[in-house]
């Protein structure tokens, strides 16, 4: 699929972007070598000595006594021999077959053996030395990293990186957050600033499907959409609804039902972070020993024919019926017409000037449309603040471009001027070039000491 640009303001955003892009690139984002080449070492002592007491458990002899010479302990396959038909372990994932058992890291995270949480640290250390640090290292020159960022790879109209993969820095996993993050430093008397565009592709998704539900949601309070579907699915009052619940509720059932999921796969995904987790109510009460107090005992078959009553599947079923044909019956319509139009025409028309066409499945025809609009909405605000920056011979440097994210390296003297541009271009400049825009436009920040490295972001209020 070709990136086509069909009218003259969208060549110019791939025309001026690309500028910026290259502009970024040339900048770079400082690096703390020292501490790089420091810590690469020191994980890999740490690796060497966490392994060494991996052979003290019970758990690797027998893995060792049943594997002899073929044993590897990257193998999650042999891990699931070992656990769950060997040593009887009881586990309920198997693999698409059927044929063998699974050891992906949500199924041994659930599983509370000391083996097993020193098994995961040491892939995560590993991780975080061969995955990242080791890229960082490669890549930076003379004390900087100069990531490529493109804007012709991604089928979604996104933009990329690569060399090393910029916008693949970790941020959900604490421990390889932590190690590699400190890698990233700001320049001298300067703090790293990351602006996040706030639920943009929700925003996005609903200029297209125009669904009152969801407008009057992003106008009033967005987030409480996540809350009362965290509520729905667990079955809770507000008072009993924790950080950790909603979380599960927006990423584990939200924003996959807007990507194309369904109830099987999102009931499963939820009910095993219970345990992973170890989800309890605000109150202190486990969530499953409250679900089991409102009659759900066990998450199901795992079969979309055989769904039993008073099964956790069974209650997502229905919560999956209410939130597309009753609280978002708009939205639905909408991405059914929307589909059926692509497959008459073989084209999709982006609200940003863009053809989207090729071979697309129904997700894909929903979700690139919307990816893409979110994603030139921060291009275009990429260009226009890089302009803005010039035109008052600012010395902020933008670094980086992260999903929906644009990171700087902002001198403290010019700080709080650079914020008060970027918030103008971004909620009133935005939506005064593109008209389509009907919903408020809303950033969150997270900005570093003076001098100070990537890892202590901290949020930052306007």
């Amino acid at each position: 699929m070709k990136i086509k640009a069909t009218t003259l303001d969208a060549y110019k955003l791939l025309h001026d972007g690309s500028l910026v892009m290259a502009e970024m690139e040339r900048n770079g984002i400082h690096i703390d070598v020292a501490y790089v080449e420091k810590i690469q070492k020191d994980i890999q002592a740490r690796v060497d000595y966490l392994t060494e007491r991996l052979k003290s458990y019970k758990i690797y002899k027998k893995w060792y006594d049943s594997y002899r010479g073929r044993m590897k302990l990257s193998s999650r396959t042999q891990l699931a021999d070992i656990l769950f038909n060997i040593m009887k372990i009881p586990t309920t994932e198997q693999t698409k077959s059927e044929t063998r058992y699974k050891a992906d890291e949500y199924v041994l995270e659930g599983l509370d053996l000391p083996f097993v949480r020193k098994y995961l640290q040491i892939e995560k250390l590993k991780k975080a030395k061969n995955t990242y640090i080791a890229n960082i290292l490669r890549e930076t020159c003379d004390g900087i990293l100069h990531p490529n960022f493109n804007l012709h790879f991604a089928r979604t109209f996104r933009g990329s990186s690569d060399h090393p993969n910029f916008q693949n820095i970790p941020v959900r996993d604490e421990l390889i957050k932590k190690l590699v993050r400190r890698s990233f430093i700001a320049r001298q008397n300067c703090r790293i600033v990351d602006i996040d565009f706030k639920g943009s592709e929700v925003n996005a998704s609903s200029w297209y499907h125009k669904d009152p539900v969801m407008l009057k949601y992003i106008s009033t309070n967005p987030g409480k959409m996540h809350t009362d579907m965290a509520q729905k699915i667990y079955m809770l009052s507000k008072k009993q609804m924790t950080k950790d619940i909603r979380y599960c509720g927006k990423n584990m059932f939200v924003f996959p039902q807007f990507y194309g999921d369904w109830w099987l796969s999102c009931a499963k995904n939820l009910w095993n972070a219970i345990d992973r987790l170890k989800l309890t109510t605000a109150d202190g009460v486990p969530l499953k020993t409250w679900l089991k107090q409102k009659g759900v005992k066990s998450l199901g078959t795992g079969d979309a024919k055989t769904v039993r009553p008073n099964s956790f599947e069974a209650h997502l079923k229905k919560v999956e019926y209410d939130f597309w044909h009753k609280r978002f019956k708009v939205y639905r319509e909408w991405k059914e017409d929307w589909w059926e139009s692509f497959q008459e025409k073989g084209y999709l028309q982006m609200l940003s000037g863009f053809i989207v066409s090729g071979y697309l499945s129904r997700k894909d025809s929903i979700n690139y449309p919307i990816q893409g609009v979110a994603f030139h909405c921060l291009l275009w605000c990429l260009i226009r603040i890089s302009e803005l920056l010039r035109k008052y011979k600012m010395k902020t440097k933008l670094i980086g471009q992260i999903h929906d994210s644009i990171v700087s390296d902002t001198p403290e003297k010019e700080f709080e001027d650079y914020l008060d541009l970027t918030q103008r271009v971004i909620t009133v400049e935005l939506k005064k070039h593109w008209k389509w825009i009907i919903t408020p436009m809303g950033i969150e920040i997270a900005i570093t000491p003076v001098d100070g490295n990537w890892y202590q972001a901290k949020e930052y209020k306007i």
